[in-house]
């Protein structure tokens, strides 16, 4: 079965779910910045940063966060879907729409209208929903392309696919 988990309540332990994270995302460098980040995300899921594990059954398989920047230029718009990983044996399995979901589904209780993210994968996100916004420049100078996904549009789809007129 799988499911997802706030870091902060992986019975596996907190620091066991910062490395699976900083080992998809991080380098040897900036392990002390994941550490940093993650401990003080959000437990409650009542504030942004806030980080995920995906498990099958108690072993991690995947992750995500959200976050208020992603490294990227464009600071006026927030909040960001960052570090998805899936590992390679459990993809197909729509995993990915499953954390798209999860993640709309915080991230409306939260009052945003918009959910961001920024990549180099073409095609892949565009199947989820994301569309494609404008460019943005990370850290580097380097143009990122932006998307989104609009929160109100997954409630109001998911409110017409649950409830029925009396």
């Amino acid at each position: 079965m799988f499911t997802l988990v706030n870091v902060h309540e992986f019975q596996g332990g907190l620091t066991k779910a910062i490395d699976y994270i900083h080992t998809q995302w991080g380098t040897a460098q900036n392990y002390p910045y994941y550490v940093d980040a993650i401990s003080h995300s959000d437990a409650t899921a009542t504030s942004i940063p806030q980080f995920y594990v995906l498990l099958c059954d108690q072993t991690i398989i995947g992750c995500y966060g959200l976050i208020i920047n992603d490294f990227i230029s464009r600071h006026d718009i927030y909040p960001w879907l960052c570090s998805l990983y899936i590992e390679p044996d459990y993809r197909g399995n729509r995993l990915s729409d499953m954390i798209f979901i999860h993640a709309r589904e915080i991230v409306g209780s939260l009052g945003y209208e918009k959910l961001y993210l920024t990549t180099d994968h073409d095609g892949f996100y565009e199947k989820f929903g994301w569309q494609r916004m404008e460019d943005g420049y990370g850290i580097n100078g380097d143009s990122c392309r932006i998307y989104y996904l609009s929160i109100r549009q997954f409630i109001e789809s998911n409110l017409s696919d649950h409830c029925s007129p009396l």
